[in-house]
């Protein structure tokens, strides 16, 4: 079946980094874009990062455009999240995903930005 385990997350201080991995199986990886979305406390789903199969084609969200940076191992069916500067505000539960809305996710792993 299909499967997307994260992991990575933990607390770090504002200014801190983090790299955040995704490894799929039950599904042709390399042939789909993946997503990362994420959930703060009390709110919704929001999307945070987009690519393509290849890995040439990135997106992010405007909160963290310049300071996340995805990118994919398709031969290790991994996808990955670096966060770098990370705010108290970034503080979430990260999920990667199979689409932008993050109904096809995984289990998450968690975020914490604070001092």
């Amino acid at each position: 079946q299909v499967q997307l385990v994260e992991s990575g997350g933990g607390l770090v201080e504002p200014g801190g980094s983090l790299r955040l991995s995704c490894v799929a199986s039950g599904f042709t990886f390399r042939m789909n874009w993946m997503y990362w979305v994420r959930q703060a406390p009390g709110k919704g789903l929001e999307w945070v990062s987009s690519i393509n199969s290849g890995g040439g084609i990135t997106y992010y969200a405007n909160s963290v455009k310049g300071r996340f940076t995805i990118s994919r191992d398709n031969a290790k069916n991994t996808v990955y999240l670096q966060m770098d500067s990370l705010k108290p505000e970034d503080t979430a539960l990260y999920y990667c995903s199979r689409d932008v809305a993050g109904r096809l996710r995984g289990q998450g792993t968690q975020v914490t930005v604070s001092s």
